[in-house]
């Protein structure tokens, strides 16, 4: 069985808004992952069986490997289709806000999205929701803004009427942000909703192959360059370091999506509980975290960098170079040593 997590109130107040609503966007955050189009995707099935005109916008491009995914074909570009992305969030009724806590995790689209006379429900499970959404639906207990998606269609009773491929598109973002069920998974009712969904017809192998046996060989050079030149271990706390220029990326053919999942590959080595990934981007320096355990990757995200996330994976930005950035990771690291050397002890223990 499934509790009833979200508040009766929320749904209720979420169904409202649907059922008055005839003109429906939804967005999402800046550099889409999985999560985010399958929340967003899922949503629009959804919507579209209620017989709404459902506009999806992402502020720029996604990966190649989620371009499968039904009614990926349909999402608006911002960066690219700007005159006809505003004009679908000018003519909104009601505006979805997926997989995000403030507006300026969309971008330019945050100004916008705040300008626009349209009723707005947040959906999200990360920390500190901002205040600009009618209603918002904040649960950072939560694995993925996926998940929330379809607890809230089923208890709004339409669970029913979900499509094969709404279903496809939860699975895909549950998947991905739980990296394929391997943290932030531990929670027996995810494992129900999964059952629930391979009942809708999902073929969980099938969505895997697609998301992670899908990459060109250019990544996975890319890879071996990262891993045998880049790569920077520090043993006695338990962290490793990763760093791309963006001549190297250059260098590899890189494309949007060939970076995912390189912020994890460290914690594959013994011994190692928090692992960092710092790569130049579009006049930017961007950073991911993951760790496992209990080392607050959130916290440590937030104090050096100002971004944020959950316990074991975060990111945020910086403005200065790379070589400045990874100082400022270096410089951080001893006021954490503690937590670190407790987190590689409890690993001995449990080994």
């Amino acid at each position: 069985m499934i509790t009833k997590i979200i508040d009766e109130e929320l749904i209720q107040q979420t169904k409202e808004e649907i059922l008055n609503a005839s003109n429906i966007v939804i967005v999402s955050h800046v550099s889409p992952d999985g999560d985010a189009i399958g929340s967003s995707l899922a949503l629009f099935q959804f919507l579209k069986i209620m017989e709404k005109n459902v506009t999806v916008i992402m502020p720029n491009a996604f990966p190649d490997f989620l371009k499968w995914m039904p009614g990926c074909n349909e999402i608006l570009v911002y960066a690219e289709k700007k005159a006809q992305a505003d004009k679908a969030i000018a003519q909104a009724d009601l505006i979805f806000a997926l997989d995000f806590n403030t507006l300026h995790r969309i971008g330019e689209m945050g100004t916008v999205v705040a300008d626009a006379q349209a009723r707005t429900v947040l959906v999200d499970h990360h920390l500190d929701p901002g205040g600009f959404a009618d209603v918002v639906v904040s649960y950072p207990k939560m694995a993925s803004t996926s998940e929330m998606v379809f607890r809230i269609i089923c208890r709004m009773g339409y669970f029913t009427e979900m499509s094969k491929e709404c279903a496809e598109c939860i699975y895909t973002g549950m998947m991905t942000d739980t990296g394929a069920f391997t943290y932030n998974s531990n929670n027996a009712e995810m494992y129900i909703i999964v059952s629930e969904l391979i009942k809708k017809g999902v073929d969980k192998d099938a969505i895997y192959r697609k998301v992670y046996n899908n990459y060109s060989a250019d990544r996975f050079r890319l890879m071996g360059h990262l891993l045998s030149e880049n790569m920077k271990i520090y043993p006695e706390i338990g962290t490793a370091l990763l760093t791309l220029t963006s001549a190297e990326l250059k260098k590899y053919n890189f494309r949007k999506g060939d970076t995912e999942g390189f912020v994890n590959i460290p914690l594959s080595i013994k011994g190692i509980v928090f692992s960092a990934f710092i790569k130049e981007d579009a006049g930017m320096v961007k950073i991911s975290l993951r760790s496992q355990g209990s080392f607050p990757t959130n916290k440590f995200s937030s104090n050096v960098f100002g971004g944020g996330g959950h316990l074991n994976a975060s990111g945020g930005e910086s403005y200065v170079s790379l070589d400045e950035t990874v100082k400022k990771f270096e410089a951080a690291l001893p006021e954490y040593k503690d937590l670190l050397v407790a987190e590689i002890k409890k690993g001995t223990e449990n080994a």
